[in-house]
């Protein structure tokens, strides 16, 4: 059987298409031509290729051959020919049925006409077929033709476009879902008049609801019961849509309603029903009044179901009806209707009147009115907006501080605008974006409010409104960061649509995304640069560059990959290797990151691009910038290591830092990020300053950024020396030596605004050469004691720890002078201070300071002459008990003036070894070789040798060489040696061992104190056999 190419038409898609009829063959191509034009005006208007020509070329020389034709008269012949005119009486039947039909109903019933139409094409081909079976000699010649024709009539199936099933199937599914929002009436008017080519226009509109309107009337009529439902929630629905009303005339229905209520009281609010508006059966008031034969008027789902319960009685007056034919009372529903109108309007008068009261429960209560008056009918949105009442409560949204009013208002926009396009333009006229878009950042209930009304203003018919998004992106910023903020928070139903809002405005508008994340939402930001391409990186990129983030954040955006994207466009263009190398600058300051750099393979990347011949400057300096952060917080060269985590080799990059130093030119942005990556390389360990100085010559390099004019290229210059100098010390003091050289070494001790400054200064004055005295004396000329205490008041534990290092270059024994100037400048008690409350490290350099300056008391102590008579003793000032003169701290240095002993003591007892070590160093200064008892009687009287000896159960080595040093010098004394004699022996016989000759040091001092302890023993028993022999 040959095929017939599927024509698609309004309605219906359709394989073999034949439809002839006739009494005789020279009948029969006139009647197939005028059935085919009559079901072209069916399908005609829809843009398809039209029934009839369709038909003609199919069919065109079977037609031609018929018409040549004449049949027998025989009995069968007959009968066929008259089947066959029955047959096309149904046919031009079903064509006037539906040719005056409106579009917009055969797109609804084509399911239906499908149906009707296939059935009587394939009676048709039955027909045929009987008639060529009886005229078989005659149409011997075109048979093939003519049973091809009347078998494919007889086959013939119709269906319906997949585009208008799928309309078709969405009205009926929102009906089943009783969905009669004005959003989906929109959407449904739209799809329903493009598919049939009518203008979406109010007037057009209102001719085709008017057809359906008829065609309902007529179905009542027929008692077409299931057809009248349809038609009447078909109606219902698409009477919402905007379309469907002419504002004009909307408005104008307004006022004249609004015209006749005026004469009514302004606190009336509503008007009592006439009594004929109520049903008779149900008492309620009828939405559909029929009247019956008798007059009586029902609504007529009531009396439908009164009849079809078998009454035949009229429910008012109880007579027979003699017929149950229903008859619309229209006047009646238009009076209905006014009613329900006039209502409309004292309550929207009324609602308008609380909303101006300015009293908030007021307001309230014509929100819950407005509310209910758009429940009850579309057409209030319209006139709520027509009389004033949006404008009036945008207004009270913007002054209202009552979180319930803001909440509700919000509430009731989100009812007056949801799929009605003219309220929205008017929420947009009436600032109303203004006053919504900081609802979003208020508490959860009133956010909450804000973007449901938020999201419903963005839509429109077929989806979202893209001129209003693109708006919103543009002008309304903050919108942005009070949706991220809802995103974020704990309301999922908020933070849901504000993302959806969201991600369409990425989609429109991508400066959106950059927004998004300076409020602190990365992953749309991450997701670009990751995915996108690079006109997409870019911008994203930049956004990285420009937004101030936290640690937090940084991790996030590292944890999500962005460091691989980014390292590969540091290797495209100058624009996107810069903004690259910008952002990798911002991201290593992350200590997370820097792992993820290291192991993307971007050291060796960085490295290459900053040391390129010719490379540009500010590729240098953020290259800098990225070594200097990956090697700071003490991380030194760790992740200096290439993407399989081997070491990359550190002395050529040492020698090319240093090598930028002394190009021609470089401008202090670019030697500054290099100096300070030089610094936080050689921080690490000391091999590598070693290489520096003596492999680059780094100290000749660095010395004259002493003299830049650029304040941070000094002080990281004075960093690098002070590390410099522990491998070249004597290079930097010809250095200072220079004319204003050592001038500004003491500006740097001065400079209390940079912590690492002062350390690093006062570091490098440790590591020079003590011995060299003219140094000393420059510095003290140039005040250089006084910065140094001003360190010990202000700086940091590390500067102060360097800065009491400092300080033994003037307190050296052999230089009095220093001395005196030190102490004159009121070191002393800076030093007591700090044996009671420095770091361990500043409790033994100031230990042991005080021990240089107490070596020097025996000189300095006056010693008082005798005399003869008692009467001319001095004895006013008191003599010093350790020195036996008169002491002073400025004059002499006494520890025991300056109030050290007892805390020189408690770091005895402390258990930290370095600490005891410089205590009993300095306590020894106080027993003098000539005359140790006055010593050891003040060591005695301050509990420290029961704590010196204490030191030999669990010092160090050296430590206890110390205390057994100054336990040799205590135990010269007898008296001492009563009062300690028996602790003393037993430790010391510990340290001997039974072998007292041992070759040991400590065992030589150890047994000659036990020599001294058995020297003023009572017993004249040796504890250790041997010993004396």
């Amino acid at each position: 059987m040959a095929t017939v190419t599927a024509t698609k038409v309004s309605i219906l898609r359709y394989k073999p298409n034949n439809i002839p009829s006739s009494l005789t063959l020279d009948r029969f191509v006139e009647v197939y031509i005028q059935v085919a034009r009559c079901m072209n005006l069916v399908y005609n208007g829809f843009g398809a290729h039209t029934y009839r020509d369709h038909l003609g070329r199919a069919d065109k020389p079977v037609l031609k051959e018929l018409q040549l034709q004449e049949l027998n008269d025989s009995q069968a012949a007959r009968l066929a020919l008259e089947s066959l005119e029955a047959d096309v009486k149904k046919a031009n039947n079903l064509v006037e049925k539906y040719k005056s039909r409106a579009r917009f109903y055969l797109l609804v019933k084509c399911r239906h006409i499908v149906k009707e139409v296939q059935e009587v094409t394939r009676d048709i081909g039955k027909s045929l077929a009987a008639l060529s079976l009886a005229n078989t000699e005659v149409l011997s010649r075109i048979s093939d033709q003519v049973d091809r024709l009347q078998n494919e009539m007889q086959r013939v199936e119709f269906e319906t476009s997949h585009s208008q099933l799928q309309i078709v199937d969405k009205l009926d599914q929102g009906l089943r879902d009783q969905k009669l929002d004005q959003g989906f009436a929109n959407d449904m008017l739209e799809e329903i008049a493009r598919a049939v080519g009518v203008p979406v226009e109010p007037s057009q509109i209102s001719k085709e609801l008017a057809s359906f309107r008829r065609e309902k009337e007529e179905a009542a009529n027929r008692k077409e019961r299931a057809e009248v439902l349809f038609l009447e929630q078909i109606i219902e629905l698409l009477s919402r849509a905007d379309a469907a009303r002419d504002y004009e005339e909307v408005k104008k229905q307004y006022l004249l309603r609004f015209q006749v209520i005026e004469r009514y009281d302004e606190r009336e609010e509503n008007i009592r029903p006439l009594n004929s508006f109520y049903c008779r059966i149900s008492k309620t008031l009828m939405v559909d009044p029929v009247s019956l034969c008798t007059g009586t008027t029902c609504e007529r789902a009531a009396i439908e179901a009164l009849l079809d319960s078998g009454e035949r009685t009229d429910p008012e007056t109880g007579e027979v009806l003699e017929d149950t034919s229903l008859r619309s009372n229209l006047p009646l529903r238009q009076s209905i209707e006014e009613w329900r109108e006039l209502n409309y309007c004292l309550k929207i008068r009324c609602s308008k009147a609380k909303l101006l009261s300015g009293m908030d429960s007021s307001v309230e209560e014509a929100l819950s009115q407005m509310q209910d008056l758009m429940k009850e009918s579309s057409i209030n949105k319209d006139w709520i907006s027509v009389g004033g009442l949006t404008d009036i409560i945008i207004s009270i949204l913007g002054s209202s501080h009552n979180k319930d009013v803001k909440r509700k208002i919000l509430i009731t926009l989100k009812d007056v605008v949801e799929g009605h396009a003219r309220n929205k333009e008017k929420v947009f006229e009436s600032q109303g974006w203004d006053r919504i878009i900081p609802c979003l950042g208020r508490d959860s209930s009133i956010s909450k409010a804000a973007v449901e009304l938020l999201y419903e203003l963005l839509q429109e018919r077929s989806g979202w409104n893209v001129s209003v998004c693109r708006k919103l992106s543009h002008q309304h910023s903050s919108a942005i960061l009070f949706l991220v903020t809802l995103l974020k928070g704990p309301i999922r139903e908020s933070a849901e649509i504000a993302e959806r809002i969201l991600m369409k405005l990425f989609e429109i508008n991508e400066e959106t995304i950059s927004c998004a994340a300076k409020a602190g939402w990365y992953k749309p930001l991450i997701d670009r640069i990751v995915e996108g391409p690079e006109s997409s990186r870019i911008p994203m990129v930049r956004t990285i560059v420009n937004t101030e983030l936290v640690d937090l954040n940084l991790k996030l955006l590292g944890e999500e990959g962005v460091i691989p994207p980014l390292l590969d466009m540091a290797s495209r263009s100058f624009e996107s290797k810069e903004l690259a190398l910008s952002a990798l600058v911002k991201l290593s300051g992350c200590h997370a990151n820097k792992e993820l750099i290291a192991v993307a393979g971007g050291v060796p990347l960085v490295l290459k691009l900053m040391f390129s011949p010719n490379v540009r400057s500010i590729i240098v300096v953020k290259c800098s910038e990225i070594l200097e952060k990956l090697c700071s917080e003490d991380d030194g060269i760790k992740f200096f290591v290439d993407e399989n985590g081997t070491q990359l080799e550190l002395e050529s990059i040492i020698t090319n830092l240093l090598a930028l130093q002394q190009k021609p030119n470089s401008a202090h942005n670019v030697r500054r990020p290099a100096l300070n990556a030089l610094l936080g390389i050689c921080r690490f360990e000391a091999g590598l300053v070693k290489k520096a100085v003596l492999t680059a010559n780094g100290v000749s390099l660095v010395l004259p950024l002493l003299d830049d004019s650029d304040s941070e290229i000094r002080e990281i210059a004075i960093n690098l020396l002070f590390l410099f100098s522990q491998q070249e010390p004597e290079g930097v003091v010809e250095y200072l030596l220079k004319p204003r050289r050592l001038e500004a070494l003491v500006g740097f001790l001065e400079n209390d605004d940079k912590g690492d400054v002062q350390m690093a200064a006062a570091g490098l004055l440790v590591n020079l050469p003590k011995s060299e005295r003219s140094l000393t004396m420059k510095l003290i000329e140039l005040d250089g004691i006084d910065a140094i205490l001003n360190i010990l008041r202000t700086g940091t534990k590390e500067a102060k720890e360097n800065a009491l290092n400092a300080l033994f270059r003037f307190s050296d024994p052999t230089n009095l002078e220093s001395q005196r100037i030190l102490v004159e400048r009121g070191v002393y008690p800076m030093l007591v201070n700090f044996l009671r409350a420095g770091s361990e490290t500043a409790k033994a350099l100031a230990a042991a300071l005080i021990g240089n300056l107490s070596t020097s008391s025996p000189r300095l102590t006056a010693v008082t002459k005798s005399t003869s008579c008692w009467c001319f003793r001095p004895s006013q000032q008191p003599l010093c008990a350790a020195h036996g003169g008169i002491c002073s701290v400025t004059a002499s240095f006494c520890l025991l003036e300056a109030k050290a002993l007892p805390d020189l003591v408690r770091l005895l007892h402390g258990g930290v070894h370095e600490t005891a070590y410089e205590a009993i160093r300095t306590l020894s200064t106080l027993v003098m070789e000539g005359s140790p008892q006055k010593g050891a009687t003040v060591l005695h009287d301050c509990d420290a040798i029961k704590h010196i000896l204490e030191t030999l159960t669990w010092g160090e080595d050296y430590l206890k060489e110390e205390a057994l040093g100054l336990l040799e010098k205590v135990f010269v004394s007898k008296e001492m040696v009563e009062h300690y004699g028996s602790t003393a022996r037993l430790l010391l016989v510990g340290m001997t061992g039974r072998n007292v000759h041992e070759e040991s040091r400590q065992g030589r001092k150890a047994a000659k104190i036990l020599t001294l302890l058995e020297r003023y023993s009572r017993s004249s028993t040796c504890l250790v056999p041997g010993l004396f022999g």
